[in-house]
């Protein structure tokens, strides 16, 4: 399980206390409104930010002592943060080796994952020969790669139409029920969390709480 013990934060005049325990398989969607704190827990959980106090703990373990790279984290953002000059199948590299030194199953992985997120035959197109419902089928592609237990994800399809943006949750979805990770989700959107059958959690007064509701009503 994941887990925030009196995780505290100051960046300038803004305090934050997170004092929460996730399950380790399960979708949780965090609401709250701008500024509230719901990426600064994202970040502390993936390393960018490091609590002042505090422990986060993966599985009795704790992960302050390593660095982004190191923890059992991956991050889905509404940037996609694709290379443009990298192909498909090398941005999706990356989420197993950031110097891309691959082996023949890493290949047969990458293949796979590219099936699996409907861009067969997409391999070696650039970012910019993609839509950008294919970029963000590549940034998940990575995460889908790289296997980790915890899956945090940041408004990733809130600049997507309609249809895209169902295309992709849907995607999620099958991830989600492949590799059952913990996942906390960033969302302004209740019918991504209803869809993701997700726990609800929201930022108030600058600190996170359990809603009993699955309805995010936001």
């Amino acid at each position: 399980m994941l887990q925030l013990t009196n995780a505290s934060l100051t960046l300038g005049d803004r305090n934050w206390i997170f004092d929460i325990t996730l399950q380790t398989h399960g979708v949780h969607a965090l609401l709250g409104r701008s500024g509230s704190g719901k990426s600064t827990l994202l970040n502390l959980v993936g390393g960018f930010l490091q609590p002042d106090k505090g422990d986060i703990k993966w599985n009795g373990q704790s992960v302050l002592p390593l660095q982004p790279a190191e923890r059992p984290v991956t991050t889905l953002f509404q940037q996609n943060n694709l290379f443009n000059h990298l192909s498909v199948q090398k941005n999706i590299a990356l989420g197993i080796s950031p110097k891309l030194q691959l082996s023949a199953d890493d290949h047969e992985r990458i293949d796979a994952v590219i099936s699996d997120v409907g861009l067969a035959g997409y391999a070696n197109k650039r970012p910019g020969q993609l839509s950008g419902g294919e970029q963000q089928r590549v940034a998940l592609a990575r995460c889908m790669v790289r296997k980790m237990p915890i899956l945090l994800l940041d408004e990733p399809f809130s600049a997507l139409d309609a249809t895209t943006r169902k295309e992709m949750i849907d995607l999620l979805c099958q991830l989600i029920t492949d590799h059952k990770p913990c996942v906390i989700m960033i969302t302004h959107d209740a019918d991504d969390a209803q869809a993701l059958e997700a726990t609800v959690l929201d930022m108030q007064h600058n600190q996170v709480v359990i809603r009993s509701d699955q309805v995010a009503n936001n």
